[in-house]
Formats: structure tokens, sequence, C-alpha cells
């Protein structure tokens, strides 16, 4: 086998080895569980890069450099269940539930996200566009609310930085079918 012939093998493996098609969604939703689980802070407002300021909201902003909880993970139904608790305790608190769509055969992962937009947008995680460093999950298009033209989230995605140890969650907003700028980012540092 010539040189060439070896490297382009190696480099067709190693990128098929890398196709986000073969995520599988249960270890993605066991990653999840782990990467997620436990209290989270408000990072300080220098760390508040790239974000809509959010984190300024009167009702959200005492948080900002605190050790208060201001995003708190945990496991509900034997597991089965990441309950995800956004700024509890105020008036902005909200909860989405991930879970897997079966229990014993899990081919897809899902959220349904309670709004302060007083709706409870449905989700499924973008395989394609998911890694470890960044989860995806886009709005089910399936779901009549997704499809319409009612202001709710649409997408959100948390990024994963230093070790682990540093969350960016975007909360993405539309209205009439198209991204508006209701959008709610916020970094979170874990306890």
């Amino acid at each position: 086998m010539t040189k060439s012939l070896i490297t382009l093998s190696l480099l067709t493996l190693f990128s098929h080895s890398l196709t986000a098609d073969e995520i599988d969604p249960s270890e993605m939703f066991e990653y999840m569980k782990t990467a997620l689980k436990g209290e989270w802070k408000l990072s300080p407002e220098y760390k508040q890069i790239d974000t809509t300021g959010a984190y300024k909201n009167p009702l959200v902003y005492p948080l900002v450099g605190t050790e208060k909880t201001a995003v708190a993970y945990k496991f509900i139904g034997f597991g089965t269940t990441l309950q995800e608790d956004l700024l509890p305790d105020t008036k902005k608190q909200m909860v989405t539930m991930y879970h897997c769509n079966d229990v014993v055969d899990c081919t897809e992962v899902i959220a349904t996200h309670y709004c302060t937009k007083m709706n409870q947008p449905q989700f499924k995680m973008d395989l394609n566009n998911t890694t470890k460093d960044k989860i995806v999950f886009n709005c089910n298009m399936e779901t009549t609310l997704c499809k319409s033209n009612d202001d709710h989230i649409h997408k959100i995605i948390m990024e994963f930085s230093d070790e682990g140890k540093h969350l960016k969650t975007s909360y993405l907003g539309w209205t009439d079918q198209k991204p508006n700028k209701k959008n709610s980012i916020y970094h979170f540092d874990k306890k």
C-alpha cells in the first residue's frame, strides 16, 4: 500500500469516527447527567461575555457574583430525567426536563422547557451539532408551538469550558417563524 493510500485510509477512518450522526443519544444523555449535575452559580459580571444582558434583569441581578444557586440539575424518576431548575427562588424561575424518548431504547434526547413566556416548547437534541463541549437542542417542529408564530424559546445551547467548570447557556427566542431578540444568555460556574 502506498503512503498516500495509507494516509487517505487513516483520514477517512478518523473523519468517519467523528461524524455527528454516530453520536449515541443514550451516551449523550448520560454525559449530560454527569457534566451538568449539581448546583451552578451565576458568573460575575466580567465573565458574562457575549450575552444578551439577561443577567442584568432586576429579578436576576442579585444572583450575579454570589454563591447563590442560579441553576441546578438533579435526577428525578429514578435517574430517567434530568431536571434543570433555572434561577430558583426568583420570579424568573423556569424548569426544563431532559430525558430519553424511551428508557430502554433511547433513540432521541428530548426536553420540555417550562418558560416564563407562559408556554412549554418541546425540544429534540440536535445530534448533528452536538458535541461534549456544546449540546444543542432545537424546537420540535412536529409540535404546534414550535410551528406557530407565538413568541417562544426555539433553541437551547449549552457550552462547556474550563474543564467543565464553566457553562454558557443560551435560550434563543423566535416569533413569527424567525429569530427574535428575546434571548436569554447566561454564564455559570460550578459551585
